[in-house]
């Protein structure tokens, strides 16, 4: 009957120690997932409007295309020049990208936003509006950074 008892209560420990470590790795799961940045210094990703945004990037913004689907502007702070777009669409800003992505730069990427420019004001915005980084090479060219995939 000990014995029993004993396997019973080593069983039992064995579970509590077992859903310990599995609420610690969940708690850890949540925090690397959480709404703040990356761990490396960046503040969570920006959201709202083309000005909203024009300002969290201290930059005013200058207007170009002010349509339903796309918003765009020029912006020019003290880290350089860049484009900022907002889309009224997930898919209207993927679709933008990709066909951005053939001309090169880097691009700043953020729920219904772009910032691009070149990777060093791209790098400061991160600072500021957080967001993912992507960057592309132009097609087509055979200088620097040419990746070697050409339109047929």
């Amino acid at each position: 009957m000990v014995k029993r008892n004993g396997t019973r209560r080593a069983s039992r420990d064995a579970w509590r120690a077992a859903a310990g470590v599995l609420c610690c790795a969940g708690l850890v799961l949540l925090t690397a997932c959480g709404g703040g940045g990356d761990g490396d210094g960046t503040p969570p990703t920006a959201t709202g409007t083309l000005e909203e945004l024009a300002a969290k990037a201290h930059c005013e913004p200058r207007l170009q295309t002010d349509a339903q689907e796309l918003r765009q502007a020029n912006c020019t702070t003290k880290d350089g020049r860049y484009v900022l777009a907002t889309f009224a669409t997930d898919r209207g800003q993927r679709e933008w990208i990709n066909e951005a992505n053939d001309y090169g730069g880097s691009y700043l990427i953020g729920r219904r936003w772009v910032a691009v420019s070149d990777a060093t004001v791209i790098a400061a915005l991160r600072g500021r509006l957080g967001g993912t980084v992507e960057n592309a090479a132009p097609h087509g060219g055979s200088g620097a950074g040419d990746s070697g995939h050409h339109g047929s």
